[in-house]
């Protein structure tokens, strides 16, 4: 069973109280429940990790180091400023998906650049929470 490592970034926690026309009216534990149980249908073993600090997300990043087969990441803001976070992807040579529920194309263009997409497998935005699903889907196949 592949382990893989989940991260939330900043203000993900609040998903179905904040900009409900962005992320739906569904919560974040609901939709981690759900996130959840498509791992386990795929064989993954999942841990969801969710900070609204970015030391915390490195530190997180760090620690899967040689426990963990693959990393997916919502980094929330931090996707287009972090190089801290960008970094510490690298170091650790886990393949990793970068994942949005929104389609950040589509949004501010402050959020059109990722600053981590060069160091990530791929990246799947603007299905909401199915782009989870998605980039489990995807990181599996390339773990396999």
């Amino acid at each position: 069973m592949k382990k893989v490592l989940f991260i939330l970034g900043p203000n993900l926690n609040m998903v179905g109280i904040r900009d409900k026309n962005i992320y739906g009216a569904e919560t974040a534990e609901s939709i981690n429940a759900q996130v959840m149980k498509w791992a386990e249908e795929l064989g993954i073993e999942l841990e969801i990790f969710q900070s609204n600090h970015e030391g915390d997300i490195v530190d997180k990043i760090h620690s899967a180091y040689g426990e963990k087969d693959g990393i997916m990441i919502n980094a929330g803001a931090l996707t287009h400023y972090s190089y801290a976070l960008r970094d510490a992807i690298e170091s650790v040579h886990i393949p990793t998906v970068e994942t949005h529920m929104s389609n950040i194309y589509a949004r501010e263009e402050f959020r059109h650049k990722s600053v981590i997409s060069a160091v990530c497998m791929g990246c799947i935005a603007g299905f909401g929470k199915e782009s989870y699903y998605l980039g489990l889907s995807a990181l599996l196949k390339k773990l396999v």
